[in-house]
């Protein structure tokens, strides 16, 4: 084999093997069910407008801005919704039950929201954990009307 035939054959190795696992996106944690008003995933420090459908991932932030209300159904089946000028961050989310993967964490920036517990907490309550500035949660399967003031 020539140098550079040998070249191209090693290029050709590595970008088979970096392409598809840098192409590849995160499986998503949700979506979202329902959008009235201004609300949005904030994702990599960029606000989108959130639709009906559109994917939710762990490390996402959902905000609303005055009047706007979102609703977002997880893979577990746990619900969250937030009111107006409302804020949480989606910091962990794992649910692979087949692989003993299982957990969440919320935190509860600002605003009004419930939140509806999925699977996770019948198959793992103590993986679960929501917080607020002044107060952490755990969850046993529960249904949770929560409001943080600024």
């Amino acid at each position: 084999m020539s140098g550079v035939h040998r070249f191209g054959v090693v290029v050709a190795f590595v970008l088979a093997a970096v392409i598809p696992v840098s192409a590849q996106q995160a499986e998503p944690a949700g979506h979202i069910k329902i959008v009235s008003g201004s609300a949005f995933v904030v994702r990599q420090n960029a606000a989108i407008a959130a639709r009906p459908g559109d994917a939710v991932f762990a490390s996402d932030i959902l905000r609303t801005s005055a009047g706007g209300a979102i609703g977002v159904t997880l893979k577990d089946d746990t619900r969250i919704s937030l009111g107006s000028d409302s804020e949480v961050r989606i910091d962990r989310y794992v649910y692979a039950p087949g692989q003993g993967g299982l957990g969440m964490v919320l935190k509860f920036v600002r605003g009004a929201a419930v939140y509806i517990s999925g699977r996770i907490a019948k198959l793992a309550p103590d993986s679960i954990r929501l917080e607020a500035p002044a107060a952490i949660v755990g969850v046993r399967g529960t249904t949770l009307a929560i409001r943080v003031e600024s």
